[in-house]
């Protein structure tokens, strides 16, 4: 008897969302369906850069180009602000794990020809965008991308995944992230650049509060920064830059 009136109320509850959720129209169906084939046909997203990197010309004789590896925190920061007049260029792609990103390492990084790639992931692997992945592999991955840009003559530049806080604007950003894993990748990441002689950009460090957590000011979402955090990972990034133009290949 109590067994049946649990199924009863489970099934009243489900059908109660069913009755309260809008039916899906035949456009959106469409669409949502033409999304999810584009995203079958090319897992990594090779597509979202190809024009752009056949229209890019090769670099000019004293051009020292960077290109920058990440995911939506990349792709949402505006170099060219940030940076004015230095030869950047924007590799990011939202919601990309570092998986996609060693698959589209290649035309999007080593054929542009640049001097230094820095290299932005790790988060959305941790969320598990992709699906489960070990701290372990995660490593495996960022570890293959530094091999392929050394064996290509780029500099590398590595950088720590960011801490994030519980927003009410994005639950998920927070609860997809617990920030102990944040930590040991970023222990590891740091570990492996003083092993390679990659140089380590840390973020993390100046962007984290004393609770452990992003700075509230510096993300609107919890994750993403906004300009008051890129006004903190600029300075950082160009005197990482240099100090990878710096070493010898």
């Amino acid at each position: 008897m109590r067994l049946a009136t649990i199924v009863f109320l489970l099934t009243s509850s489900v059908f109660a969302q069913v009755q309260t959720t809008p039916p899906e129209t035949p456009d959106a169906q469409r669409a949502r369906v033409e999304r999810m084939e584009k995203a079958l046909k090319d897992w990594p997203n090779l597509a979202r850069f190809a024009d752009a990197n056949a229209a890019l010309p090769p670099p000019a004789r004293n051009e020292r180009r960077v290109v920058f590896m990440g995911d939506s925190i990349t792709q949402g920061w505006k170099l060219e602000e940030s940076f004015p007049g230095r030869p950047y260029v924007n590799r990011g792609i939202s919601g990309q794990t570092t998986p996609q990103m060693l698959i589209r390492f290649r035309p999007d990084v080593v054929d542009l020809k640049p001097n230094v790639v820095v290299i932005l992931a790790g988060t959305n692997d941790i969320a598990g965008n992709t699906g489960p992945m070990t701290l372990e592999q995660i490593e495996a991955n960022l570890a293959s991308m530094v091999d392929i840009a050394r064996a290509n003559g780029i500099r590398v530049v590595l950088s720590s995944v960011m801490p994030v806080y519980p927003s009410d604007k994005v639950p998920r950003f927070f609860q997809q992230r617990p920030p102990e894993r944040i930590v040991a990748l970023n222990q590891w990441i740091r570990s492996y650049c003083d092993r390679t002689r990659s140089v380590y950009l840390d973020y993390f460090s100046a962007m984290v509060g004393a609770d452990g957590l992003l700075k509230r000011d510096l993300s609107d979402d919890g994750l993403h920064p906004n300009d008051a955090g890129h006004k903190i990972m600029a300075p950082l990034a160009e005197a990482a830059i240099a100090k990878a133009l710096s070493q010898k290949k």
